[in-house]
């Protein structure tokens, strides 16, 4: 270790209370079990409602963290926090999304912590701005006196007249759905509560489609919602049976209807409804099959599909007519499917196809002419980068919205022309602390993991930072449901580099940037191989001397968390530390508990120990909180918020409880429950820059560099 740990006082103690669980014939103690809330169903919507020993416990922990990690870092995290502040423009906004005679957009105000929708009136053909800006709704004012407020999904109606919008005030995800009416800027009483976030008008701009969340925080149930009538008034249009699908609601690109998905991690269905005509029965496209999973537009007479279907691991697309009955038997491919260029998503237009697809862990744009069908390739030449695309408001244009960078270039806003490849640079992200690309060094290059596959890494360090094997690395992963990795620009980061500390991320199996086959070799049966790829990666970056053994802080969060739990088991003399934010550690009791909000829709990711004894043991041979023994573990900092739905407050608590009881010689060991927030962390942007510093000082503190404040 680089650092010698302070004589610390002794940390909280949490009670074991034996609790015998038998599953499949086999029996397992679970001494921690009474730190999750029996009514926890009630604390998502009241936070009140902990119970008392539950609370004492988590703010001694609080408490502990303050004292023993919080206060002998308070001058790091104070530069820390204003170095974070200073690199985001605090005065800044979107750029506007033209939809008919407005441009829609947000915008942040000089210290605010919160979004403010704007509009601007814009020519319907030049789309510039005729008149003067409004504003809709603002954050700030909304959000003032509150220990947690966000805004989720918004919405406008077809004819302006109403802005549709979504707020949580207790982190747990159950939001609100308000109906503000813009000529008078007052809300109507009609509020529909314990939605799931988003909502979809219908063009007669008085109907919205919402979808409701059971007392388990599950989507289950799509409603008709007539503005200015009860929510108890709502037309029931569709319900979920199966507690392990999600569902969506979302208007197609050309407008004319209104899509409910559903659908799990593998399998997907998408039905549509006649957004001219909303009370009338939906029209099923293809029904679920398991393992096959589809996304569409409608366009014109016809639907375009992207899909897995027959074996197409990458996915190809495939069109059909919009009148062919239900099921798969009139889909013709249009884009057969190419090993290895997996194509993550579709964007239909009135003339245009947009395919995005990742070749090498490296995304790219191709453009489709739907008269001639002719295509061609958005590219870029740097070394690593992200590009992403927008679906925008409008149907009948040539401009697609891009967003480009990479780990040493800001984000570049550029309307690209598909017709004319004209690209026109819309804005550029701005640096106020100031920022030069060529103070950076960005590489790209694969490790090769225990069974010979090869994981790609990106890094990113100071051009004078000495590759000699001196340096620290923070090295980040996640590797679950198919996420990749991007190599986009954090302005984060750089205080780290800039102290010397060099950043990796390994793109590691169970991500899709080898593709689809990526993903699939790293989840249920093979979960394994995402722990080991990224140990593999840790072992690479020692033996390139990039750095040394004992010098790698590790950081992941949500499944990225369960991942930090796992190495931490299997090869902590590798690291300095792990930063686990919200971590999933308890998978075998969560995954072994059918009430919890994401569990059945789990099962397919890390399978099913309720039934499947296979399953029962592949997990509980990784499962970070079943696995922890009396070794020499490094540092750990672990975050969690008390209203979490996606990963329990519980879970981060017991891991670092059993750890503290296991390996008493160990650590330190940490844990900040934020009592106000969720999954996502404190809300405000202000406010998630602190948290974001708490996690890097600690992070320079187990790499020695506490001291470069």
């Amino acid at each position: 270790m680089p650092n010698t740990a302070p004589t610390l006082p002794t940390p909280p103690v949490a009670k074991r209370r034996d609790n015998k669980i038998t599953q499949l014939g086999i029996t397992r103690n679970d001494a921690y079990s009474w730190l999750k809330e029996p009514a926890w169903q009630e604390l998502l919507r009241e936070p009140g409602k902990l119970g008392a020993d539950i609370k004492e416990y988590l703010e001694a922990e609080n408490a502990y963290s303050a004292a023993h990690l919080l206060e002998p870092t308070a001058k790091l995290r104070e530069t820390l926090f204003a170095e974070l502040r200073g690199r985001i423009k605090e005065d800044d906004s979107t750029v506007p999304a033209p939809d008919g005679t407005y441009a829609y957009f947000t915008r942040f105000r000089e210290g605010g912590q919160y979004p403010i929708v704007m509009r601007v009136p814009i020519n319907p053909v030049t789309k510039e701005p005729n008149g003067p800006e409004e504003t809709l709704l603002d954050g700030d004012a909304e959000g003032k006196g509150k220990a947690f407020w966000q805004l989720g999904g918004w919405n406008q109606s077809p004819d302006h007249k109403w802005l549709a919008y979504a707020v949580d005030e207790a982190g747990s995800e159950y939001f609100t759905i308000k109906f503000r009416n813009l000529a008078t800027g007052k809300d109507d009483p009609d509020a529909i509560t314990s939605a799931y976030g988003g909502m979809a008008w219908a063009r007669d701009s008085e109907t919205v489609f919402w979808i409701w969340r059971d007392e388990n925080a599950r989507p289950a149930k799509v409603f008709l919602h007539k503005r200015g009538t009860d929510q108890k008034d709502d037309t029931l249009v569709y319900e979920e049976k199966d507690s392990g699908y999600f569902l969506s609601v979302d208007t197609t690109p050309s407008g004319r209807f209104i899509s409910l998905g559903a659908g799990n991690h593998t399998t997907s269905e998408v039905r549509l409804f006649d957004a001219s005509q909303p009370t009338k029965p939906s029209m099923l496209v293809a029904a679920r099959e398991t393992g096959v999973e589809y996304s569409l537009f409608d366009h014109g007479d016809q639907i375009y599909i992207r899909t897995n279907a027959d074996s197409a691991v990458d996915f190809k697309i495939m069109v059909a007519p919009l009148n062919a009955p239900p099921g798969r038997s009139a889909w013709k491919d249009l884009v057969p499917h190419q090993p290895g260029s997996l194509i993550t998503g579709i964007y239909g237009f009135s003339n245009h196809l947009v395919r995005e697809a990742v070749v090498d862990a490296l995304p790219r744009l191709i453009v489709r002419d739907l008269t001639t069908g002719e295509e061609h390739t958005v590219a870029f030449d740097e070394e690593a980068y992200d590009l992403d695309a927008s679906q925008g408001y409008e149907w009948n244009t040539t401009t697609l919205r891009t967003v480009y960078s990479s780990p040493t270039t800001p984000r570049e806003t550029v309307d690209y022309d598909m017709k004319t490849r004209a690209k026109i640079v819309r804005k550029r992200q701005e640096v106020p602390s100031g920022h030069n690309p060529k103070d950076y060094v960005v590489r790209r290059f694969s490790t090769k993991s225990w069974d010979g596959a090869l994981v790609p890494v990106t890094m990113l360090h100071r051009a004078d930072t000495k590759l000699d094997g001196s340096a620290p690395v923070l090295l980040y992963g996640y590797g679950s449901y198919g996420l990749s990795m991007p190599a986009d620009f954090r302005t984060g980061r750089l205080s780290l580099v800039d102290r010397g500390m060099i950043f990796v991320t390994a793109h590691i199996r169970g991500g899709m940037e080898r593709g689809y086959q990526w993903y699939l070799d790293g989840r249920a049966e093979k979960k394994k191989n995402t722990f080991k790829d990224f140990i593999a990666v840790a072992e690479d970056l020692i033996a390139r001397k990039i750095t040394s053994k004992g010098k790698i802080v590790a950081q992941g969060g949500s499944a990225g968390g369960m991942l930090m739990g796992a190495v931490a088991n299997m090869a902590p003399q590798l690291f300095a530390g792990f930063v686990a934010d919200v971590p999933f550690v308890d998978v075998l009791n969560t995954m072994s508990d059918a009430s919890l909000p994401l569990t059945p829709p789990e099962w397919p990711e890390w399978g099913n120990p309720l039934e499947d004894k296979d399953a029962y043991a592949y997990i509980a041979s990784y499962s970070p909180y079943d696995n922890v023994t009396d070794q020499d573990y490094p540092p750990i900092l672990a975050l969690g918020g008390l209203t979490d739905f996606r990963v329990t407050y519980w879970e981060p608590a017991k891991w670092i409880a059993n750890l503290r009881h296991t390996a008493p010689s160990a650590g330190p060991f940490y844990l900040k429950i934020n009592m106000d927030s969720g999954h996502g962390g404190a809300s405000g942007r202000l406010n998630a820059l602190k948290e974001v510093a708490i996690e890097y000082a600690f992070a320079l503190w187990c790499a020695g560099l506490a001291e470069k404040a």
